[in-house]
């Protein structure tokens, strides 16, 4: 992050706020010591294999990799407060037999991991009852991250430079408003994007269930005409009948994209259904991305990708044609630990000649936490390709990790 970035960011937050900042820039000196002296600092270390194998001309890919990330918070003085945070990964015991997305070993499948060393977060952050501002580097996050995210299961995590508020007027409402002018993505500081993205979302809780409307206007930041807008509601909650509770997701978005050649338009639905039986938590799901007659299809750039849509990451991008995925997972807890598995079923929205079947995948996960401090597990994703001109192969990824946080 540039000098030049995070004064920017700190500008818009100081004028935001600036009767409080003169206030704050009041208290004694002393104050400023005790609240870095009573600050806190974090230290949360992952070490993790991966190995891809498909069915192309790549070589299968291993990787052991081992992310740190040291994250220091002040103290509170008069509403404000700061936080800083470092992020290194590192290949380990010299296994790195992988393509990092930036250039090395493009020979071999992709595992997104690159080595890097960055500042992950730094922000200036000013709360109070009702409101909340932070400007600088952070992470941002909204409803279940379909939007934006965070990428939290790539070593790399994804940050924003920029400004947030949160202001929340009465108990059952929530507003939320970001700027972002850089999008620090999974693929180490190389691959960043300068951008201009409105985020818009504010949500009100009923006796039925929280409703959600947003506006994400997203632009990035390279001299071109481009625009992606999207406009959507989504109603979550939860119901009993007949003595049982019923978890639910309805969610529904249109988006416009423009760029200096052509203008496409797609919608986005969502429909979940979740229950618990005995213990075993069973959960059925419908998701469409939806195509512009086979010429664009719905998309989600700054959103936890890896969370949707199966975990072998073969939709990054939604195709053109589209995908429309029909999904069901079950889960529980054994040994201590927890355990699920989820089954995919993809297929296109706009359907061609040559695409319509996108194939299938099994995804299974046991992690188990160990005292406070510690965790482990083990992840699976196996995907079977569907009609050839899909571009996709048959894939399979396992993971193993430990984790530690102290």
């Amino acid at each position: 992050m540039t000098p030049k970035k995070i004064a920017l960011s700190l500008s818009i937050a100081l004028a935001a706020s600036h009767s409080s900042l003169a206030f704050a820039q009041a208290v004694e000196a002393s104050s400023v010591t005790e609240a870095l002296v009573s600050g806190k600092t974090n230290l949360d270390a992952n070490l993790r294999y991966e190995s891809v194998g498909q069915d192309n001309a790549l070589k299968d890919a291993k990787a052991l990799t081992l992310r740190t990330r040291l994250t220091y918070t002040t103290g509170n003085i008069a509403g404000f407060s700061s936080l800083v945070e470092f992020e290194d990964s590192r290949n380990v015991l010299g296994i790195d037999d992988y393509n990092n997305t930036l250039g090395k070993n493009t020979d071999y499948s992709v595992i997104a991991d690159p080595e890097t060393t960055e500042l992950d977060q730094f922000f200036l952050k000013y709360q109070q009852k009702s409101l909340a501002v932070k400007a600088g580097r952070q992470v941002i996050t909204m409803d279940n991250h379909r939007f934006v995210g965070h990428v939290g299961w790539r070593q790399d995590r994804q940050t924003f430079d920029g400004v947030t508020f949160a202001y929340q007027p009465i108990e059952q409402l929530s507003l939320q408003y970001g700027y972002i002018n850089k999008r620090n993505r999974i693929f180490a500081e190389a691959k960043d994007i300068d951008a201009k993205d409105h985020l818009l979302n504010a949500s009100y809780n009923t006796s039925l269930g929280k409703i959600t409307a947003y506006s994400y206007l997203l632009e990035v930041d390279n001299d071109t005409e481009n625009a992606l807008d999207t406009f959507g509601l989504r109603f979550n909650g939860a119901a009993t009948l007949a003595q049982q509770k019923i978890s639910y997701q309805l969610e529904y978005a249109q988006q416009d994209a423009e760029n200096a050649a052509s203008t496409y338009s797609a919608d986005y639905m969502l429909a979940e259904v979740s229950s618990t039986f005995s213990g075993i938590g069973i959960k059925v799901g419908y998701e469409l991305l939806g195509s512009d007659d086979g010429g664009y299809g719905f998309s989600t750039p700054l959103a936890t990708l890896h969370k949707f849509n199966g975990w072998s990451d073969q939709f990054l991008n939604t195709p053109k044609e589209g995908l429309a995925d029909l999904y069901a997972s079950i889960g529980g807890k054994l040994a201590g630990g927890k355990w699920a598995v989820i089954y995919h079923k993809f297929d296109a929205d706009e359907a061609s000649a040559l695409v319509d079947d996108l194939g299938a995948e099994i995804n299974a996960v046991y992690s188990k936490s160990f005292t406070k401090h510690y965790s482990a597990g083990i992840k699976l994703a196996s995907y079977s390709a569907g009609d050839a001109g899909a571009g996709k192969v048959d894939t399979d990824k396992v993971w193993l990790w430990v984790n530690a946080k102290f």
